[in-house]
This record gives C-alpha cells, structure tokens and sequence, in this order.
C-alpha cells in the first residue's frame, strides 16, 4: 500500500482543506482539491507502469525518451468519484473510462446495509491497467462490488484501487478480498463509527462536491 501522508507533500495540504470544515463549504474549493489530489496520485501510479524507448522529433533534432506503452482505464463510482477521477484523467488524458451506479442501500436495525448497483459502463478491460477510483474507502464492500462487476468486462492485467480517505478495516477488507491489487490512499484513519463512516474522515464527499441529494 502506498500512503500519501507518511511523506511530508503538498499533498497534505489538499487532504486538510478537504477534511476543514471552515473551507468544505466552498464547493468548487472542495472539488478543486480532490482533482489536485487525484492528479497527485496518477503522478505516482504512472511510476508501476509499463513504459518504451522512443524518439520524438524536435525543431532541431531527435531527442530519445520513455512513453507509457498503454494508457490505462479509468473507473469511478458514480456521483462522488468524479472529482478525484478528473485528476487522474488530467494526467492519463489518452485513457479509456468506465463508471459505476454503486450505492448504500438502506440502513438495517444493526445499521448493516447492502450495497446497490444500477449502472455500469465500461470498455474491454483484458490484458489493461486498470484504476479503480473512489475518494472514500469505508468498509470496502462498493469497491469489492465495483470491481467484481468490471470483471465481467475483462480480466485486467493489473488493478490499482485509489482512495483519498480510507479506513483501517476498509484496507483490511480489500487486502483479504483482492490481495492482488496495489492500494493508493491519500489518508488513513483508524475508526468506523456505528453507521460505518469514517471517522474523522471529511463527511459525505458527494455532497460536498455536488449539493445534499434528495432522499
């Protein structure tokens, strides 16, 4: 697993401003920093991939370097990946896209819930680098669901799973259910309160980014 906050980045400074409830209310400002974040972390997923020797022409000559040999598919959960996801497609602009209709289904007496998924959209993903984007890793249970819905669009050659919070048992969770995936999080915290959010976590990102939803 990588985690962004073991090291001392400007990328600290986006995961405050997301968690700062005296700045969440801005919503462009919220949006803004999670696209930061997002662009952030492909920087470093890029490094994992495959790359090949090639020469670009310049005005005055050749100069030799290294080009990523397949961009990678771009995955988020619907409504509240999207801003994280437009980070990575700023800096994977070649890639293909796929999104998920995932959502909490109701709250049981115990607070346990299903997770319910309407919508998925997604290319040929065989022999692809996939990245599974979300910007809260809870319990792990939509992001394991996510994932086992793509399959049934190909098998990926490697799978990366990015969040800009998670929890402890989340990572756990995927750790155990997908051991072959490599995690990026931008912040780990170590509680899940009774209703499984995180905590201190930074809320409900969808509504952050994009105004309360109608029950």
């Amino acid at each position: 697993m990588f985690l962004f906050t073991e090291n001392s980045s400007v990328a600290n400074h986006f995961l405050a401003e997301l968690r700062d409830v005296r700045v969440q209310n801005d919503r462009l400002r919220f949006r803004r920093n999670m696209e930061r974040l997002g662009e952030l972390m492909a920087y470093e997923v890029s490094k994992t991939m495959d790359f090949r020797p090639a020469d670009v022409p310049t005005p005055l000559g050749t100069a030799r370097t290294k080009l990523m040999t397949q961009p990678p598919v771009l995955a988020t959960i619907l409504r509240a990946g999207l801003p994280l996801y437009q980070g990575f497609l700023n800096v994977f602009d070649y890639a293909e896209s796929a999104f998920i209709g995932a959502y909490r289904g109701p709250h049981q007496a115990d607070e346990s819930f299903e997770i319910q998924m309407e919508y998925v959209a997604a290319p040929d993903l065989n022999d692809k680098t996939l990245i599974l984007i979300d910007p809260m890793l809870a319990t792990g249970k939509s992001l394991l669901k996510s994932y086992q819905a793509l399959l049934k669009r190909g098998q990926p050659a490697r799978t990366h799973i990015v969040a800009a919070i998670a929890s402890r048992q989340g990572v756990d969770y995927l750790r155990a259910s997908l051991p072959g995936c490599q995690l990026w999080i931008g912040d780990l915290d170590e509680e899940l309160n009774d209703k499984f959010y995180i905590v201190p976590g930074l809320g409900d990102a969808g509504d952050l980014a994009f105004g309360t939803k109608t029950p």
